[in-house]
């Protein structure tokens, strides 16, 4: 049965070399159960196609699990076929494009990932022609980290709004003592500046949280027009002197957003103190008092990531600046019929078209208040079912494509499998108006009945207090019928697909920050991988130690390929762990630090041991014609002479 921290590989190479690196970080992240091995599994060598398209494969036993595919283009027949295998593969796939000597490399999001990671020469020929394991142990390590980040950012609800500190974080220099015009952006502020346009341009919403005088915030973007970030790319703001926890907690009720899903960005360590303290569910993120090391420390902040960008996501800024002004108009009108009639809602239904899948996919997975049986869906998964799409607008302007139904038939009956509705739109009528049109179609279709199931949920409470209201039985011209009736009081905006969430603690998540200060390169993470292995292998190392400076560094060489403490001389390679993938690092080690290449046969015409491998090596370092020169002596002399010589006689 399929476990959902379960991780399958499938590549056209080698690869086991990088389930060392996956299981680290498996474990760093907590994707494993009862502090258990997490389980990585590698399907068969060479069958990426199999393995997406065979319905008994191990791929498609691992539904609730990862699917990974390490694919070299260079490798394949035919890239269509390539993409339309993993077009149709329904669970949960992460591909990335590994590099080829001399040739560009493919893209897609979580490739880019392997960015972050560089390695000056990730290939190793020796184990490439030895046993076809293309890559360096520290490559392996990059990649199963840029790996690892694709699966969280798969598996983790993005962070929704980040709030920005003003002086020594956006900007170096206090503007209120300096003066805005001696304030500094220097290339490290700049990059800040510009990764958080581009968290802006994919989906995050930005604030500004500054303990300022806001007339001298404002007069600094006046006089550094060059500043990648404007004011109006701020949703929103609190420039003020009360606590930041304070103005946060204000944002979140402004924006109808849960403090859970708020990034807070300080180069005040008190400040960042006292956020984790009054609001521990907020990520608290403190900037690098060395400037120089914040584009490191961002980049390596996987809270950041995301692999899919919608339409939606683009425009989720103007959005919710929309909702803003939507909050203002609510304050102004007495009456919820009154505030619904001066919204001029638009609502339009229509059959679901392939370029709206992505946010389709999306919206099953984020909403949670209107959605009648919480079914998360992924893309292939939309592409197999009837889906009508919702688009909503008003005279503030668009929602987006903010509801769904998916639909089927049984008997007599329309059956909606699932209808989801975005909380900015809920409360408006637009979930009338979507069971109407349910009702006129299976009118249309002869059906005499609409169903609709519904499953109880820790937050969907809306949905299931919405259905309570319909009339029962629901005929198909009851439900083509519905007409929504404002009840009288209030009216309430809200703003995002999730409702706002209360924890009363803060949240487990992974160590964003120590993720990025000390595993930023492939050299740390490597390390760290081989130190864990090295603690849980540290018994294996005994006997007699290395007694000439060549056993020395075999030995050494051993260590650091077995993950071991420096073994024995005399001590055989599969007594320590070794198997034939490792024999292939170690002999391609063998050859790039001492210059010497050995015939694989070395490893099954006997025991293989470090003395014998430095006997090997030496060996291997005379000169071929010197050996023939004595190879010719030795043939010339008797028994007697020979023994003599070796000093046998």
């Amino acid at each position: 049965m399929s476990q959902p921290n379960r991780i399958v590989v499938a590549a056209n190479f080698t690869a086991e070399p990088v389930g060392d690196s996956l299981r680290f970080w498996a474990r760093e992240l907590g994707y494993h159960e009862s502090g258990g091995e997490p389980e990585v599994e590698f399907a068969p060598y060479n069958q990426i196609f199999q393995s997406l398209l065979d319905e008994t494969s191990m791929f498609a036993a691992n539904g609730k699990g990862d699917n990974v595919v390490l694919v070299r283009h260079d490798r394949l027949d035919s890239r269509a076929e390539f993409d339309a295998a993993v077009a149709g593969f329904s669970g949960n796939l992460t591909v990335i494009w590994c590099p080829v000597p001399g040739m560009p490399t493919p893209e897609n999001p979580a490739t880019l990932l392997l960015r972050h990671y560089p390695v000056a020469d990730p290939f190793d020929p020796v184990a490439e022609k030895l046993g076809d394991v293309p890559y360096t142990p520290l490559f392996f390590a990059a990649l199963g980290t840029a790996v690892a980040r694709a699966i969280h950012a798969r598996r983790t609800k993005p962070f929704k709004l980040a709030a920005l500190d003003c002086d020594n974080t956006l900007w170096t220099g206090t503007c209120g003592e300096d003066g805005p015009e001696a304030v500094q952006i220097g290339p490290d502020r700049r990059y800040l500046q510009e990764f958080m346009r581009t968290q802006r341009d994919s989906g995050m919403l930005l604030a500004i949280s500054s303990k300022n005088n806001e007339a001298d915030v404002d007069e600094t973007f006046a006089v550094h027009p060059d500043m990648p970030l404007r004011p109006e790319d701020f949703v929103t703001r609190r420039i003020d002197w009360i606590s930041k926890s304070v103005g946060l907690a204000s944002i979140a009720q402004e924006l109808s957003l849960g403090l859970d899903s708020f990034i807070f960005v300080d180069d005040n360590p008190k400040e960042i103190a006292e956020m984790q303290s009054a609001c521990p569910e907020v990520l608290a993120l403190q900037v690098p008092a060395d400037e120089i090391e914040i584009p490191a420390f961002l980049d390596h902040v996987w809270a950041f990531d995301r692999l899919r960008v919608t339409k939606e996501d683009r425009e989720r800024h103007d959005s919710y600046k929309q909702q803003v002004e939507r909050g203002k108009f609510l304050k102004q009108t007495a009456t919820l019929e009154e505030f619904l009639s001066s919204l001029c809602l638009e609502v339009r239904i229509a059959p679901l078209t392939p370029e709206r899948t992505a946010r389709a996919a999306q919206l099953t997975q984020r909403t949670n208040q209107m959605n009648t049986t919480l079914i998360r869906l992924s893309e292939a998964e939309v592409r197999t079912r009837e889906c009508l799409t919702v688009e909503v607008s008003d005279r503030f302007g668009s929602y987006g494509l903010a509801g769904e139904m998916f639909l089927s038939e049984t008997g007599d009956a329309l059956v909606v499998d699932n209808m989801l509705l975005s909380c900015r739109a809920l409360g408006r009528g637009v979930e009338h108006r979507m069971l109407a049109h349910a009702g006129a179609l299976a009118l249309e279709r002869g059906k005499t009945r609409v169903e609709v199931p519904v499953l109880d949920g820790p937050r969907n409470q809306p949905a299931r207090e919405f259905l309570s209201t319909l009339p029962r039985p629901l005929t198909a011209e009851a439900c083509a019928a519905l007409e929504y009736k404002p009840a009288s009081g209030a009216a309430q905006v809200m703003a995002d697909e999730d409702s706002p969430s209360k924890p009363t603690s803060a949240p487990t998540r992974p160590p964003y920050a120590k993720i990025a200060r000390e595993f930023a390169t492939p050299e740390h993470v490597l390390s760290a991988v081989n130190a864990g292995i090295r603690a849980q292998t540290s018994n294996l190392a005994t006997g007699e130690q290395a007694r000439t400076p060549l056993e020395e560094q075999i030995a050494e060489i051993w260590a650091q390929t077995l993950k071991i403490a420096t073994p024995g001389v005399d001590q055989d390679f599969f007594d320590l762990g070794g198997h034939s993938l490792l024999a292939v690092q170690l002999f391609s080690a063998v050859r790039q630090e001492l210059q010497t290449e050995l015939s694989f046969d070395l490893l099954y015409s006997g025991k293989l041991t470090v003395a014998s491998m430095a006997a090997a090596v030496e060996l291997a370092k005379v000169d071929p014609d010197e050996m023939n020169r004595m190879m010719a002596q030795l043939e010339d002399m008797t028994d007697e002479e020979i023994h003599a010589l070796l000093g046998a006689g």
